[in-house]
């Protein structure tokens, strides 16, 4: 007699969230991901690193033991392993535990483990809220819809990035910082973007005149970006409640909404529901 969990609900446990051994398990892996980050954040402090730094040390290698486990758990357990391992939540739990080995090649490169933080997107799966999902559905979906959109702007942005950062390296020369069409360039896209570092300046007054003329330029556009997802993201929000209208039942007695398509009766009151339009 075995008192360990089949690997069927072993996996359950671990993908799943529609009962109290998965719930708390995912709230475990939650609280775990919450500690591990701020040891990471608390040994980038010199006073604590120099006082715990030992302890904190070994902390953050418990974290990775225990993420490396799970990580090799959820490979094992899962029926799609390629589909885990390329996927978005897998390749996040790889890299929560990459950072700590590469720490013992590449210096400091353990706070890289903050990633872990990425993790907390689980707490949609988790907490189970229908209506986050849905928003986040619809973002994306607008994301995808804008993208030839975006590519457009963003290769016309560079475009003239291109163009004004070789106009200035012309007009302002390396005497002046602007030592080479890329240099110029950057200059460029910290002007177009309205950051203003400060670090190069045009001194001539044509050079003033086009830095003028990008900064103007930098605000207009700000704004299409923004324009572009916002138009996506409405457009997407009036498809999804059209298609609600058409997929769901409501009921003329008592106005509950959204009876399965199937249905016949109000599950409340009773009264015949009507096809949807």
């Amino acid at each position: 007699m075995t008192f360990l969990p089949s690997k069927k609900r072993l996996a359950h446990i671990v993908y799943e969230s529609d009962d109290s051994a998965s719930k708390n398990f995912d709230l475990i892996l939650l609280a775990l991901i919450l500690l591990s980050v701020l040891v990471v954040i608390l040994d980038s402090v010199q006073d604590i690193h120099q006082n715990y730094g030992t302890f904190l040390y070994w902390l953050e290698w418990f974290f990775t033991i225990v993420f490396s486990v799970e990580y090799l758990l959820r490979i094992w357990l899962s029926n799609d392993k390629p589909g885990y391992i390329f996927g978005f939540y897998g390749i996040v739990d790889l890299l929560a535990i990459l950072p700590a080995f590469l720490s013992l090649i590449l210096v400091q490169s353990q706070y890289l483990m903050v990633v872990r933080a990425l993790r907390f997107l689980r707490i949609l799966r988790i907490l189970k809220l229908p209506e986050y999902l849905r928003e986040a559905s619809l973002l994306i979906s607008a994301l995808k819809s804008s993208r030839a959109k975006i590519q457009i702007f963003v290769g016309s942005v560079l475009t003239i990035v291109l163009v004004m950062g070789s106009v200035m390296y012309i007009i302002e020369g390396p005497e002046n910082g602007y030592t080479s069409i890329p240099r110029a360039m950057y200059w460029a896209i910290v002007t177009l973007t309205t950051v203003g570092y400060g670090d190069i300046s045009p001194n001539t007054d044509l050079g003033q005149f086009m830095a003028s003329i990008i900064m103007l330029l930098g605000y207009a556009i700000i704004a299409v970006p923004t324009g572009i997802v916002t138009s996506e993201l409405t457009h997407a929000k009036n498809k999804s409640e059209k298609s609600d209208r058409h997929q769901f039942k409501i009921c003329h007695g008592c106005s509950l909404q959204k009876h399965s398509p199937d249905a016949i009766y109000c599950r409340k009151c009773g009264t015949k529901l009507e096809s949807p339009e």
